[in-house]
């Protein structure tokens, strides 16, 4: 079987791939990712072992503009491409994973199918509660849409939290607050927890780990504030075992994949919704969580205002934390991995029957 992923511009569009890669490379599956030349992809890709190929593309307008001629441009250019290069690579499945690169890859491989140069599956990877624009033009010329969140393999087994916190050089008896952006970072949560470290608001007993994006590590770094507390400020960690590990409780943004880890681990925390995420979908993720009383939310213009300290306070007394941590735990699921394999399993077969 060979699949090929289409993905990218940030971790949440290429880690569940990644697994589900992993997963399929074990069974003896040959893999190939399609990519943008300028994004996260180019590093993480070639990390986890896999060809990357890379095609013009370029994000949709929501509106008349002039850019909406230079995308029109550069995704027929990346349709182009993508249509030599599946004709190369011959996939039995194509899985669009999110990020705009998924357009060109996508309708390419419907051209070839109402072409009837070839028979494979084409699907979409949504777990957005509110869908872009980019995968609510695609839903209707794929076969199928995955709503699940697969999590990487290293996750699936966390280490011991001594082990992790040495690595990391945090002190194991102490709480911690695992403090991330996503891949790309978050200037709103870096300003923010800049503010609280100055003012000391970093709870007894707890200790911070800043996890600032590459963009702004130098600055975060050169801006961290010596505290009594251990504060370990670092760019990313393309592993983020280890974090999750020592996290006791975590501030985030509300991406899907960062989510769906949190409900797999069990993991409460402090969840501030990308205000420009496309459709809202940030805050619509994670209205569930909160629903459940897993999760706290607050909205960026309350973390603007100083609103962080406060609910961090709150969030870390250890009755409220003991039941944040409980709601989490009840909603822990399985993998839903397993359930992808044995969809591709199926899928594929009777496809290419036809």
């Amino acid at each position: 079987m060979t699949v090929v992923f289409a993905g990218g511009g940030t971790g949440g569009h290429l880690y569940p791939a990644i697994a589900i890669a992993d997963a399929l490379r074990q069974r003896g599956a040959n893999i190939a990712f399609v990519g943008s030349a300028d994004r996260l992809e180019t590093t993480i890709v070639p990390k986890a072992g896999y060809p990357l190929y890379s095609i013009a593309a370029h994000s949709l307008p929501r509106r008349p503009s002039l850019r909406f001629f230079g995308a029109i441009a550069a995704n027929a250019q990346g349709i182009a491409q993508s249509l030599r290069l599946l004709s190369a690579v011959r996939p039995d499945l194509v899985v669009a994973t999110g990020g705009y690169v998924c357009f060109p890859v996508a309708v390419a491989a419907r051209m070839r199918r109402l072409a009837r140069l070839s028979r494979a599956p084409i699907v979409l990877v949504e777990p957005n509660a509110a869908p872009g624009l980019t995968n609510r033009l695609l839903a209707p010329i794929v076969d199928e849409v995955w709503r699940s969140v697969p999590i990487r393999a290293s996750l699936r087994r966390l280490p011991p939290r001594e082990e992790a916190a040495s690595r990391l050089g945090l002190d194991p008896s102490r709480r911690t607050l695992v403090a991330v952006g996503g891949s790309q970072g978050a200037r709103a949560i870096n300003d923010a927890l800049l503010g609280l470290v100055a003012a000391g608001g970093i709870p007894n007993g707890w200790q911070l780990l800043h996890l600032t994006g590459d963009g702004d590590y130098q600055r975060v770094a050169a801006q961290h504030p010596p505290v009594e507390a251990p504060a370990v400020v670092r760019s990313y960690l393309e592993d983020m075992a280890d974090a999750y590990s020592v996290a006791d409780l975590l501030l985030t943004r509300g991406g899907a994949s960062t989510l769906g880890e949190l409900r797999a681990l069990g993991k409460p925390a402090i969840v501030v919704p990308y205000p420009f995420a496309a459709e809202g979908h940030q805050a619509a993720n994670a209205a569930a969580l909160e629903e459940a009383g897993a999760v706290v939310m607050l909205s960026d213009r309350e973390l603007h205002d100083g609103r962080l300290a406060g609910v961090l306070a709150a969030a870390t007394q250890e009755r409220r934390l003991a039941e944040l941590r409980e709601n989490a735990r009840r909603m822990q699921g399985s993998d839903p991995l397993a359930g992808i394999l044995a969809r591709i399993e199926s899928l594929v077969p009777r496809k290419n029957e036809r």
